[in-house]
């Protein structure tokens, strides 16, 4: 495909005027907003302001004069028809790691009479480390982490487990796991489910609600495009919400966390999830980020967002890439995400040299290539642009240069 069928691809974007509302290098394709999302321009107007008037001049009045204080619960409400949920189910607050301790704790105690959380063992690192976690701190006796391969998954919910914990959206493959299959044979067993959806929410159309999903976390860096370490979200299904007791019963859990009271009292709703004290800041830009996604919709992101990797693909082989990438993605589309991996024993020198060409990929250990594709600001010229250089550092052996193998802290 020549770069005049690409641009007629631009010109018939239905999402491209999106892409003016984003702070985007002018020199730089960026294809990792599956790790980092873009500055949004109202999000960085929104920062100055939270500094320079809210907190510069109002200073504590800020909380109640600019609402700081029901930023976790606003924002909840922003993210809830990115999931798929009604009002009341969900809450912006802490980190995917925190908030995941609270839910696996949840639903450990609502199906008390079990002990096992089932999960794969190539599930995000982060999360097992949790579940390790809850493990160590309780016991085996109430709480055991039993690994599977994905295939051996519907088998071993036979077993009865208290809870089922996946991530949608494999990180380093992009492979989808379906929500709404899995959460309907774990119920058959009597199993909760948690599910993890920081690689999903922003690209993928999600129904938590129609799927019955029980409990839910998500980041907000990646495809929303909150900023480096925005909080998170957690999603509880109302049903769920009366009889739930979560472990870290911080202050602003509590039903009046001014009366300063001697005794915990929970929150009736989903604010009694929250723990200690929101960050504004950041909360801030997250909340000014999410008006991306007002009257967006979610089937038309993600058909651009196919759009996207099958052209990225297509232009790959057309110009002999694949030859020497791997592809560890899934082939079919439709059970991706809006990622694509490859793997090549350089892999991490391939992804430093693009970035010496100004296209920005990341690496993920031991040897993948991650490319990410955020459908409200990427053209379809950045991609053709991004296959010619991944080309021409395979042809001229970039990669191999020292300069290019030298590992850094965050990859």
């Amino acid at each position: 495909m020549d770069l005049k069928s690409v641009k007629k691809l631009d010109a018939e974007d239905p999402l491209a005027e999106k892409r003016k509302e984003f702070f985007l290098p002018k020199e730089k394709i960026y294809l990792d907003g599956n790790s980092l999302g873009s500055l949004t321009l109202v999000a960085k107007r929104r920062a100055i302001e939270v500094v320079d008037k809210q907190w510069g001049n109002d200073l504590i009045a800020s909380w109640n004069l600019h609402n700081w204080i029901d930023l976790p619960v606003n924002i909840g409400e922003k993210i809830a028809p990115l999931i798929g949920a009604k009002q009341g189910q969900t809450i912006c607050c802490d980190s995917v790691s925190v908030n995941l301790f609270k839910l696996l704790s949840c639903a450990l105690t609502l199906n008390s009479e079990r002990q096992t959380i089932l999960s794969t063992r190539d599930n995000f690192p982060t999360d097992l480390y949790i579940a390790e976690g809850i493990q160590r701190l309780l016991g085996d006796g109430r709480c055991h982490l039993d690994l599977v391969e994905r295939h051996e998954i519907s088998a071993r919910l036979e077993s009865r487990p208290a809870v089922l914990l996946l991530t949608q959206t494999d990180f380093r493959t992009g492979e989808l796991f379906d929500i709404g299959e899995l959460t309907r044979q774990a119920h058959a067993n009597g199993t909760l489910v948690v599910w993890d959806l920081s690689h999903s929410v922003g690209v993928l159309p999600l129904e938590l609600d129609k799927w019955k999903v029980d409990f839910a976390v998500g980041c907000s860096y990646k495809f929303l495009n909150g900023g480096p370490g925005a909080p998170a979200f957690l999603y509880v299904a109302k049903r769920h919400i009366k009889n739930c007791e979560q472990p870290i019963s911080g202050w602003m859990g509590h039903k009046a966390p001014f009366k300063f009271e001697k005794d915990y009292k929970a929150s009736d709703g989903i604010a009694k999830f929250l723990s200690g004290t929101p960050p504004i800041l950041s909360m801030s830009m997250l909340d000014a980020a999410l008006a991306s996604f007002k009257n967006i919709d979610m089937n038309q992101l993600r058909a651009k967002s196919i759009q996207l990797t099958e052209l990225f693909l297509l232009l790959l082989e057309e110009n002999g890439s694949l030859e020497q990438l791997q592809l560890c993605s899934p082939s079919d589309a439709n059970t991706r995400g809006s990622q694509l991996a490859f793997s090549h024993p350089k892999g991490f020198g391939i992804c430093q040299a693009l970035a010496a060409k100004q296209v920005i990929a990341d690496f993920r250990s031991p040897d993948l290539l991650r490319f990410g594709f955020s459908p409200l600001h990427l053209r379809f010229e950045d991609i053709w642009h991004s296959t010619r250089a991944i080309k021409e550092v395979l042809e001229e052996g970039m990669y191999l240069l020292p300069a290019f193998n030298k590992r850094l802290k965050v990859t």
